[in-house]
């Protein structure tokens, strides 16, 4: 007989009620900056704002992006090589609000480091002052039902899970000559819109 706590029934690898994502908390050596950043990048506002941190969302979230000041905060070492959190994620679930969106920011002079479409996502990879990646994405099949078929089952993914890189600005220029959603991301996908200068890998960019 099985001691108590023990076999099949005693291993559990995953929760029953899985809990959901709520929020990213980053120390910082540059809190205002950041602040003002999120704020105009993602539409982050300050729920609780003060000298040493600030809690911010873009929805009914109390919070989503975390941000703590503290003295022993450290500058960090070769952060685009380093283990650790590479970016986190944004999604408009409308093309033409991404597409906007990007415009928006170009004008601001804030551009991504790198752009790729990932076969399920169009995705935009900007940089943070502190030099953490954020990703300001669409979903290409507007359903996530069908994108997460398509990751799991498509030869396509499994052979190139990183995409293709495109150059954003000629993606608008496609949306202004009438191309829809889909015509723009087979193409992008083809290669069509691809930059003159590929980058030679997704590390983020060093800010320090």
């Amino acid at each position: 007989m099985s001691e108590p706590g023990s076999g099949p029934a005693a291993r559990r690898p995953r929760p029953i009620i899985a809990p959901k994502l709520h929020h990213s908390t980053f120390l910082t050596l540059k809190l205002h900056e950041m602040v003002a950043w999120y704020e105009k990048v993602a539409g982050l506002t300050p729920v609780h704002y003060s000298d040493g941190a600030a809690w911010m969302t873009n929805d009914e979230a109390n919070h989503r992006i975390a941000l703590i000041a503290h003295p022993a905060i450290k500058k960090p070492v070769d952060k685009p090589t380093s283990a650790g959190l590479h970016h986190t994620a944004f999604e408009y679930a409308d093309f033409d609000q991404w597409v906007d969106n990007y415009v928006r920011l170009r004008e601001e002079g804030i551009v991504p480091f790198m752009s790729l479409d990932h076969g399920m996502t169009m995705s935009l990879y900007y940089a943070d002052p502190e030099g953490n990646g954020v990703e300001i994405q669409v979903d290409a099949f507007g359903d996530w039902g069908r994108s997460t078929e398509w990751m799991w089952a498509s030869r396509e993914f499994a052979e190139n899970p990183i995409g293709e890189f495109f150059d954003p600005d000629q993606v608008v220029a496609a949306r202004e000559k009438g191309l829809s959603k889909d015509e723009i991301h087979a193409n992008a996908r083809a290669g069509d819109y691809r930059p003159e200068k590929v980058p030679e890998d997704v590390l983020l960019p060093e800010v320090y």
